[in-house]
């Protein structure tokens, strides 16, 4: 299923807090631990330095005659202050249709695995039998930004895009910090989130920790992808036609006002737009000016 210009924006938006080559398409990639450049600063994604978090997942809703349920668990790995990390997730949803009375049910199974290596991104597509590689664009564009400190950037970003902190509570003993966001709400510890509630078109899912141990060894067999050919992610190879299209729109995104914003996204995605309120309306224009004025 393809990513709605709204789901792309909130995971955006996610990654921001919670993280916060010159290559050939099907160039072969070495999946050895890659360290940062000399002199280059290591950059803090948590203020915890290692830690193994197990979650599960909740999904349910209704949507266009549809409801929507699901169930899942999710673990994550993490060392060096999250410059090395590994989450793996198993999700099960299902689908029950009704239209103009005719019912059906669709069930979906996922499993991902998405690892992080110092800004590198890594993607497996167990489908396809291969590992997608790319440069994370939310570290890049903080790094661009001189923040060395990414979760404390994070919550910087946050705060401009019109989250608030409410308050703490625990989750599994952990004291979080609670944020109210446009869509949803995060229970953050130390940079990690130990619980993220989100709500989008009428669906909410919810990711919460069951069990956390943070700043013990995590041996690096957690970390191993598996034995599949490594490609440059598609449309992220470093081109100097993307380069310059790429610049092209981040000047038409700087110049463009909130309702030009609107008329696009109307245009574009009229379903998503349609199921959009006024607020998240405005969250997403104020994040893609932010993007387009850190590509300057």
């Amino acid at each position: 299923m393809k990513h709605s210009i709204h789901q792309l924006i909130t995971f955006i938006f996610i990654s921001i807090l919670i993280s916060c080559q010159n290559e050939s398409p099907n160039a072969q990639v070495n999946l050895s631990d890659s360290k940062p450049a000399k002199n280059e600063p290591q950059f803090k994604r948590y203020h915890i330095k290692s830690g193994i978090v197990k979650y599960k997942t909740r999904i349910n809703g209704k949507v266009m005659g549809s409801t929507i349920e699901g169930t899942g668990t999710q673990e994550l790995y993490f060392k060096n202050w999250g410059a090395m990390e590994l989450k793996k997730s198993d999700e099960k949803k299902i689908t029950h249709i009704n239209i103009f009375g005719q019912k059906k049910t669709e069930v979906e199974h996922t499993k991902t695995i998405d690892k992080l290596d110092n800004g590198k991104s890594y993607s497996v597509d167990e489908k396809n039998k291969v590992i997608y590689v790319r440069q994370d664009p939310a570290i890049n564009m903080l790094k661009n930004m001189g923040q060395e400190d990414i979760a404390k950037a994070g919550e910087n970003m946050l705060k401009s895009l019109g989250g608030k902190k409410t308050g703490t509570e625990k989750v599994i003993g952990y004291t979080c910090d609670v944020w109210q966001i446009p869509g949803g709400k995060q229970w953050i510890y130390k940079g990690v989130p130990l619980k993220i509630q989100m709500s989008l078109m009428g669906i909410t899912t919810t990711n919460e920790a069951t069990e956390a141990k943070f700043n013990v060894p995590v041996p690096d067999k957690y970390f191993v992808l598996p034995d599949y050919p490594v490609q440059q992610m598609p449309g992220f190879k470093n081109d100097p036609n993307r380069t310059k299209d790429m610049k092209q729109r981040d000047e038409k995104l700087r110049k463009m006002s909130f309702k030009q914003y609107k008329e696009m996204l109307q245009k574009n995605d009229p379903k998503t737009f349609k199921n959009m309120s006024e607020n998240d309306l405005k969250m997403s224009y104020k994040l893609m000016k932010k993007i387009a004025d850190n590509g300057k």
